[in-house]
């Protein structure tokens, strides 16, 4: 495929605590960065996605005193996986990942700030209410197809894809622009629910420039 005008890159989360090192580290996730910055050569048009959570965010373990990490708990609006503190406002884990270099850039998607409210999705916070707008910024910006890189594959990157299906864009997963946690299951899980969404799943090499 060789993206148009009416094509958009939206990279998901490539942020330092989601990479090597970090504080919710997803194996291999810094393999993308140069998958990702090749890609963002190739598409006129870029839209980036950050974690962005205030400190005592609700999805965190350490919010909820005897619970650890990756266990599942019920908030308000439904069952919620715990996390180890990450990408938290204005820390050097929230920021991008230092070799990502994506001029093209033309809109960053904030999201998880609200404290009660925990965000996988580009499109629409976990209580699947709150809207990011980024459904009708691409709309009024006239994208059709939305193709996806990113972290984590079976959390961010796969709530996205479902959820740009969701409003009428084209998805496009680019496989060797992603990584996943995969935990019990949970990546198979994310490609089976994909795919029968109608996620289109390539690799970056067929993408023309």
């Amino acid at each position: 495929m060789r993206p148009g005008e009416k094509d958009v890159l939206l990279v998901v989360d490539v942020q330092n605590d989601f990479c090597p090192g970090g504080a919710l580290a997803v194996p291999g996730g810094d393999e993308v960065v140069p998958v990702v910055n090749r890609l963002g050569e190739r598409f006129q048009h870029v839209v980036m996605t950050q974690d962005w959570h205030p400190p005592g965010h609700a999805s965190f373990a350490s919010a909820h005193p005897g619970r650890q990490p990756f266990e599942t708990i019920e908030l308000a609006y439904g069952a919620q996986t715990l996390w180890p503190d990450h990408c938290v406002q204005e820390t050097p884990g929230a920021g991008f990942h230092p070799r990502l270099h994506l001029p093209r850039a033309e809109m960053v998607v904030r999201k998880g700030f609200r404290r009660a409210i925990d965000s996988y999705s580009a499109f629409c916070e976990n209580d699947r209410r709150t809207t990011t707008g980024l459904a009708g910024y691409l709309r009024e910006r006239g994208f059709e197809r939305v193709c996806l890189v990113g972290l984590a594959t079976d959390f961010c990157v796969h709530y996205s894809a479902l959820d740009a299906r969701r409003e009428g864009f084209a998805a496009v997963l680019v496989e060797d622009g992603c990584r996943a946690i995969d935990r019990d299951g949970s990546l198979a899980e994310a490609m089976r629910q994909m795919q029968a969404a109608g996620v289109e799943r390539v690799t970056s090499a067929a993408i023309s420039g």
